[in-house]
């Protein structure tokens, strides 16, 4: 699954991001989707759930910004723009 992979990639980068800040626990992350990613808001908010369970970032709320711009460097791409930690 593509969105299995994608999610384990992004958790990734958000607890090494996370451990390198001194988290104890991440409360929210900010992405970017783009225009040909294939994934909507709520479908990456779902999948991201899913894939937060038992991790420091579990519970975090999602801010999702949604590109329709299919022309952009990064179309097909999910990047990760901030992470809200508690230390």
């Amino acid at each position: 699954m593509h969105e299995t992979s994608l999610m384990k990639g992004l958790m990734r980068q958000i607890d090494s991001a996370a451990v390198a800040d001194g988290a104890r626990r991440i409360v929210g992350i900010s992405v970017w989707l783009g225009a040909l990613c294939n994934m909507s808001a709520e479908h990456f908010a779902e999948h991201f759930e899913h894939a937060a369970l038992g991790t420091m970032a579990e519970g975090a709320s999602v801010d999702v910004t949604v590109s329709d711009d299919t022309q952009h460097t990064n179309a097909q791409d999910v990047l990760l723009q901030n992470i809200e930690v508690e230390t």
